[in-house]
C-alpha cells in the first residue's frame, strides 16, 4: 500500500497517554498507597568485598512500629539471573548469605508502618563483617593471586565470547595500511526520574500481586516465581506508569523481590522506593569497557579485515552482562563490509556495582570505537571519511556470516544525505568542527535467555458491539510511546479511528505475553502481533460483509475509516458498525475475537532487521577551558514506515542527548568501590539549555518484516552520538580522545600536550 493510502499510520498522532501525563492524572507505582500498606527499606553493605560472619535484627526488631525483619536464612537461596538456560550465570542472591561484593549489596530488608521508623530501623541492625581484599579494576582483577569474587570463577573470568570469519591474519599480511589503537569507554547511570520501586500484597488465598516501574512486566513475574517458589500463575504483575527504564528495570531488582518476601511473611501490602542514592549504587550500569582494535585497509580505501578485544568491567554480578559482551563484538562489525572479522570478548568480575543493559546495549561503546577509528583510517589514507564509510557500506541483502541477513538498509542514502548537508553549512567558523558518525542497530533482540514457550510477542483484539475495540498487548510503555504505536497499528489494520481502540496492558493476569521493552523491539515484534490479531478479527467481519456486498473473493473487499467497501469500488460499502453488529448476532452475542503472535525463526543471531543512519554534530570547543559546546546534531535515519512522526521525533531527540550526555559529561566515579557523585547535582546529566538545535533528514525505506515495513526508530540513536562528537572535537581543534568521557580536563590536557610537542619540534626539522 503507498503510505499516501494509509489512514492512521503516517499521520502526526499525541501520545494516547499524553493527556494524563502532562495533567498529572498519570499514577506511577512512586505514587501507589494501599490499605494497610507498610514501607520498606533495605540494608545494604558499606564494604565492597566481605564475609557475613553476624547478622543481629533483635534491636530493629525491638522498635515500635516495626514488623519484621529478614535476612538470606529467611528466603529459599535461590539465586537471581535472567540466564535461566545458563543457571551458573544465575549468580546473585538479592539478600546476600554468605558475603557481599559491592559497596550496596543487601543484607537485610524490614517492614515498619512509617517511612521514618523503617529508617531509623536499618541503623540499629548489627552485620558484623570480616572486610576481604577486592578488586575494582578487570585489568587486575584477571590477574592470578588477585581476589575472587566468585569463587568457581578462575582469574574473576565471568563470560567469554568470541565472533569470527574469514582469516584475519592473512588478511592483514595483504593490507597496505594497519592501525592499531586502545580505547575506553566509561560507564553511565541511567538517570531514570522515577527510582526503582515496587509495591507488593500477598493474599490470604496464596497469590502475589506485584506494582512495578518495570520494563518487562512477563520476566519479573517469571524471575519472581523462580525466587519465591510460587507458581507464575499465582504471581499478578501490575505495571503502571513508568518514569524511565533505559534497560535498569528489565530483570528482577532488590526493590521488587524484597517487598515481594516482606509482603508473604506478612499477608500486609508492603511498599519499597530506592533513594536517589541507592539507583546510583545498588541497581545497574552501562558497562564500561576497553578495547584493543586492529584495522587493514588497501590504499583505495578498502576496508580489508579488523580484530577487535574486548575487556568489560563487569561488576559484581552477571545481569545481562553477557549479551552487552556478545553485542558490543558484533556491533564492532557494524556498520561496514568486512571479508575478515575477530573478536574476542572477555567479563570481569570485580567488586564494583554490577554493568547490565543500558540503552544500545553495548552498540554505543562499539561505535564510540569503530567511527573513531575509521576517521584516523580515512586521515592515513588521505580519503574523506564520508567517502570512505560510502565505499564500505552494509548494503541491501547483505550477509554477515554466521551472525545476521541484512534485508532493508538506506545507509549510503543516509551517508549521502549527511554530506550533503556538510556541504551546504560551509566554512565554519574557528574552534568549530562537524564529525559524522554512521552506525546500524537491532530491531528486536532475539536472545535466549529463558526457557519460555510463549511467543515474543503476542495480542488480542476484541470487537464489541458498539465496534469499539478492545486492544490487548503484554507489551510495556516506558515513555518511548509504543502504546500509541501500537494502537495506530490496530486502528489501520481494522479500518477504522484511532479513538475507536481502547488499550489494555501491564497487567500479567489480563494480558498475553510479551517478553517487553528492550533491544528496540516493540514496534516490530509487538507490533506484528498486533497487526495479526487485528487481521483475525478483520476477517470475520469481512466474512459476514461478503454476503451483502458480494465481491468475487473475501478479500476483495477492506475496512476503511469505519466502512467495508470493495477494494476495487470504495463508492460501493456498508457500515462497519452495521457489520460488526451482523457478525456478533451471527456468532449468537460473542464478540469479535483476533488472536495474534510473532516470534522470529531463521532470522539470525540477533534481530529480525535494522535501521541504519548517520549523524553529524557540530561542537565548539573552548581552547582555554575545553569545554565543549553543542552547536547542532543532524540525523539522517532510515526506520521503514513511519508509523507516529512525532514518536519518531522525540525518540530520536532523547536518544541523542542520552547519547551526548554520555560521551561529555555523564562520569561514574568511584573510590574502592563507593560511587562518590550519587545524585543528580554531581553526576552531570545535560540539562534542556545544553541542547542544540536538532535536524532529522527522513531517508525513505521499507522493512518487509516490519508491519507496514516499520522498523527500529529510537534506542539506535544512541549509537552515533560519542564517535560524531569524538570526530567533531578532533576537526574542531585537532585533539584525538580516545577515553571516555571526553571531559573538559582531558581535552585541554591534551591541547597543552599539543603545544608542548610542537615547541619541542626543531624548526630546522620542521623544515626539512
Amino acid at each position: 500500500m503507498s503510505k499516501s493510502n494509509y489512514s492512521v499510520i503516517g499521520k502526526r498522532v499525541g501520545n494516547v497517554d499524553g493527556v494524563e501525563k502532562v495533567t498529572g492524572g498519570a499514577k506511577y507505582t512512586v505514587d501507589m498507597v494501599l490499605p494497610n500498606m507498610l514501607h520498606g527499606k533495605i540494608l545494604r553493605s558499606p564494604h565492597p568485598h566481605a564475609r557475613i560472619l553476624n547478622i543481629d535484627t533483635r534491636r530493629a526488631e525491638q522498635l515500635p512500629g516495626v514488623k519484621i525483619v529478614l535476612t538470606a536464612k529467611d528466603t529459599l537461596g535461590r539465586k537471581n539471573g535472567i540466564w535461566r538456560n545458563f543457571r551458573d550465570l544465575c549468580d546473585e542472591e538479592i539478600l546476600c548469605r554468605e558475603k557481599v561484593r559491592y559497596v550496596g549489596d543487601a543484607v537485610a530488608a524490614l517492614a515498619a508502618t512509617d517511612l521514618e521508623t523503617a529508617e531509623k530501623a536499618l541503623d540499629l541492625i548489627d552485620v558484623e563483617y570480616e572486610l576481604l581484599p577486592a578488586a575494582f579494576d578487570p585489568l587486575d582483577a584477571l590477574h592470578d593471586g588477585m581476589p575472587h569474587i566468585h569463587e568457581d570463577f578462575e582469574r574473576n573470568m565471568n563470560v567469554y565470547r568470541q565472533i569470527e570469519w574469514g582469516d584475519v591474519e592473512e588478511a592483514f599480511s595483504q593490507c597496505d595500511h594497519i592501525r592499531e589503537d586502545t580505547f575506553y569507554c566509561s560507564s553511565q547511570a541511567h538517570g531514570c526520574l522515577e527510582p526503582h520501586c515496587a509495591l507488593a500484597s500477598f493474599s490470604h488465598d496464596g497469590k502475589l500481586t506485584v506494582w512495578t516501574s518495570t520494563q518487562s512486566a512477563y520476566y519479573t513475574q517469571l524471575l519472581l516465581s523462580d525466587m519465591t517458589g510460587l507458581r507464575e500463575g499465582d504471581i499478578k504483575v501490575i505495571k503502571p506508569h513508568v518514569g524511565g527504564g533505559f534497560g535498569s528495570k528489565l530483570s528482577l531488582d532488590s526493590a521488587q523481590y524484597c517487598a515481594a518476601l516482606l509482603s508473604m511473611k506478612l499477608t500486609r501490602p508492603v511498599k519499597i522506593v530506592l533513594t536517589r542514592a541507592e539507583e546510583f549504587g545498588a541497581t545497574k550500569r552501562r558497562t564500561a569497557i576497553h578495547y584493543k582494535v586492529k584495522l587493514g585497509a588497501m590504499k583505495d580505501g578498502t576496508l580489508v579485515a579488523r580484530k577487535v578485544q574486548a575487556i568489560t568491567e563487569g561488576g559484581a554480578y552477571t545481569a545481562m552482562g553477557g549479551t552487552a559482551l556478545y553485542l558490543t563484538g558484533f556491533f564492532s562489525s557494524f556498520p561496514y563490509k568486512f571479508d575478515h572479522y575477530q573478536y574476542d570478548g572477555f567479563r570481569v568480575y570485580t567488586n564494583n556495582e554490577t554493568a547490565s543493559a543500558c540503552r544500545g546495549f553495548g552498540a554505543p561503546q562499539a561505535n564510540f570505537v569503530s567511527e573513531s577509528q575509521i576517521d584516523m583510517m580515512a586521515e592515513d589514507l588521505g580519503i574523506d571519511p564520508i567517502e570512505l564509510r560510502i565505499k564500505n557500506a552494509i548494503t541491501p541483502n547483505h550477509e554477515i556470516p554466521g551472525q545476521a541477513t541484512i534485508r532493508s538498509c538506506e545507509l549510503r542514502q543516509c551517508l549521502e544525505a549527511i554530506d550533503k548537508w556538510i556541504k551546504e553549512r560551509g566554512p565554519l567558523p574557528p574552534n568549530h568542527g562537524i564529525g559524522v558518525s554512521a552506525y546500524g542497530f537491532m530491531s528486536g533482540g532475539i536472545f535466549n535467555w529463558i526457557d519460555t514457550p510463549y511467543a515474543f510477542s503476542s495480542a488480542l483484539v476484541k470487537i464489541n458491539v458498539d465496534g469499539k475495540v478492545d486492544l490487548f498487548i503484554g507489551a510495556n510503555e516506558i515513555g518511548q510511546g509504543s502504546n500509541t504505536t501500537l494502537s495506530m497499528i490496530c486502528a489501520e489494520e481494522l479500518g477504522v479511528r484511532l479513538e475507536d481502540i481502547t488499550l489494555h496492558t501491564g497487567d500479567t493476569s489480563v494480558c498475553p505475553v510479551d517478553l517487553g521493552a528492550w533491544g528496540s523491539r516493540q514496534t516490530l515484534m509487538s507490533g506484528n502481533a498486533v497487526k495479526m490479531a487485528a487481521l483475525e478479527a478483520k476477517k470475520q467481519l469481512l466474512e459476514v460483509a461478503f454476503h451483502t456486498l458480494k465481491p468475487n473473493v473475501v478479500y476483495d473487499l477492506d475496512i476503511k475509516d469505519r466502512r467495508v467497501h470493495l477494494a476495487e469500488r470504495p463508492r460501493r460499502g456498508i457500515s462497519y458498525f452495521d457489520v460488526v453488529k451482523d457478525a456478533i448476532r451471527g456468532k449468537e452475542g460473542q464478540a469479535i475475537i483476533g488472536r495474534g503472535h510473532y516470534t522470529p525463526h531463521g532470522k539470525g543471531m540477533i534481530s529480525p532487521a535494522y535501521s541504519f543512519g548517520v549523524q553529524a554534530v557540530e561542537v565548539k570547543v573552548d581552547r582555554q577551558t575545553g569545554k565543549v559546546e553543542l552547536k547542532k546534531i543532524v540525523t539522517a535515519h532510515e526506520c521503514g514506515q513511519v508509523i507516529n512522526p512525532i514518536g519518531l521525533e522525540g525518540q530520536v531527540e532523547g536518544a541523542s542527548v542520552m547519547a551526548a550526555g554520555w560521551a561529555l559529561t555523564e562520569e561514574l566515579k568511584s573510590r574502592n568501590g563507593k560511587i562518590l557523585n550519587g545524585d543528580f547535582r554531581d553526576y552531570k546529566m545535560l540539562l534542556a539549555e545544553d541542547v542544540p538545535e536538532m535536524i532529522l533528514i527522513e531517508v525513505d525505506s521499507y522493512e518487509p518484516e516490519g508491519p507496514y515495513g516499520a522498523k527500529e526508530a529510537g534506542e539506535g540513536l544512541t549509537v552515533p552520538g560519542a564517535g560524531a562528537i569524538a570526530n567533531a572535537v578532533y576537526n574542531a581543534v585537532g585533539v584525538r580522545i580516545t577515553q571516555m568521557p571526553l571531559s573538559a580536563e582531558k581535552i585541554l590536557q591534551a591541547l597543552e600536550e599539543k603545544k608542548r610537542t610542537q615547541k619541542e619540534v626543531d624548526p630546522f626539522e620542521a623544515v626539512a
